[in-house]
């Protein structure tokens, strides 16, 4: 008997442990995501300001230089681009916002962020496009700093929480 409680409150602690390291990693993951969709930014940037690249061939470009952990947002924008001939970059943009909240655990304001660049990609002049591009990467930044200060502050207390309910629901059932 004393066995069986020794197994089930093992099993509580690690089931509850795990779900609060599950819930702290988003915050590490969300940080790690737009360090690399900055990345991407910058790729794209330089591809289209500075090389004049096509659109579809800059987000392939931008799929095979970028980390994949975010780089395969671009490949289905250009999937998308070029599949839809009715659709504009916009829409584009908008066909992966999903993608980004579920598997990246990006915010509504980073996918707003995003979606701008879907608004301004390929409507004005290089000029234009590379002030658009300097904005939106110090947007970025900003969201960066935000993300931290949040991982920080909550990472390790959903871990902790995590631990800490695990075993206050073995000494109740106790």
């Amino acid at each position: 008997m004393g066995l069986f409680k020794f197994l089930g409150g093992l099993l509580i602690i690690l089931s509850t442990t795990s779900m609060g390291f599950h819930y702290g990693s988003r915050f590490a993951n969300r940080f790690d995501n737009l360090i690399f969709l900055e990345q991407c930014f910058k790729i794209l940037e330089t591809e289209i300001v500075y090389g004049a690249v096509p659109l579809p061939e800059a987000l392939t470009n931008v799929y095979n230089k970028g980390n994949k952990k975010v780089s395969f947002i671009f490949e289905e924008i250009k999937i998308y681009l070029l599949n839809n001939k009715k659709g504009d970059v916009f829409n584009s943009f908008t066909s992966v916002a999903t993608v980004l909240r579920d598997r990246l655990n990006l915010k509504e304001g980073d996918i707003e962020i995003f979606l701008s660049l879907g608004r301004v990609l390929g409507s004005s002049d290089r000029q234009d496009q590379e002030k658009n591009f300097k904005l939106i990467l110090n947007q970025i930044a900003i969201l960066q700093k935000e993300a931290k200060l949040e991982r920080d502050k909550n990472e390790k207390m959903y871990k902790n929480l995590g631990i800490l309910t695990g075993i206050a629901i073995v000494i109740i059932l106790l």
